[in-house]
């Protein structure tokens, strides 16, 4: 008979993977500043995270069928989300605004529960994912505070507005919700981190992600994988989809 996986140690293998690529990886854009973008400076950052609020729907999957086709826009929104971290570190940055803001969460936290039920998807799937999301943003936040308390002039000089960086990342939650509804099939076959590991990479690298981003993506990613309801009672189909 064959032993069921063991669904933590693949879930830590795949964290480690993501990692290793995020600090191993060069995206194509890396080397190059934006074309809207003067050059270096203190508040080049924050210019290129505006870019966000145009990317707000996730990108349609592709017409092949498979787990990583279902995964790519929930890796994409994700990766996009963590570039509104500059945005909220840099809106709290000298503000005396704590990073940690758990009424926010709290709030983060009902809402895509709430949409969860009107598309019909798995609400505890949902939030478990978005409780990464949010620890990932944090890291990032956190990575630039301390950057910039040890470099004053990386600091940023314009502070943006809070309000509307928030309302951004509640447009960009809308769309994750609905990507993690559409892939709960690629999200509990056994080849699911087979799957998230090329597309993690490939949004990686479309938004020209950092190592410090990079690391955070593969802690929004944490859960995105999930063990098959059957799983819980010891019976692990083999999975009917390739990658």
């Amino acid at each position: 008979m064959r032993a069921a996986p063991d669904a933590p140690r693949s879930r830590a293998v795949l964290i480690g993977a993501l990692a290793v690529l995020a600090l191993t990886a060069v995206p194509r854009a890396a080397t190059a500043a934006p074309a809207h973008d003067p050059g270096p400076g203190p508040t080049s950052f924050v210019r290129a995270a505006l870019g966000v609020e145009t990317a707000n729907h996730a990108p349609p999957a592709p017409a092949w069928a498979g787990p990583r086709g279902a995964l790519r826009p929930l890796t994409e929104l994700s990766a996009r989300r963590l570039r509104t971290a500059d945005l909220v570190a840099a809106a709290k940055w000298g503000s005396g605004q704590p990073i940690d803001d758990p009424e926010r969460e709290r709030q983060v936290l009902a809402a895509v529960a709430r949409q969860t039920d009107e598309v019909g998807g798995d609400p505890v799937a949902t939030v478990a994912v978005f409780r990464d999301q949010i620890e990932a943003n944090k890291l990032v936040q956190r990575a630039l505070h301390r950057r910039w308390r040890a470099a004053p002039d990386q600091a940023p000089a314009e502070r943006p507005d809070l309000t509307r960086v928030r309302a951004e990342i509640n447009r960009i939650n809308g769309g994750l919700v609905r990507a993690i509804a559409a892939s709960g099939p690629a999200r509990t076959a056994w080849l699911c981190p087979v799957a998230l590991l090329p597309e993690a990479a490939r949004a990686h690298r479309d938004q020209a992600l950092d190592g410090p981003h990079g690391v955070a993506l593969a802690r929004a990613l944490r859960s995105v994988c999930a063990p098959p309801p059957t799983a819980l009672a010891g019976r692990w189909p083999r999975s009917p989809v390739a990658p």
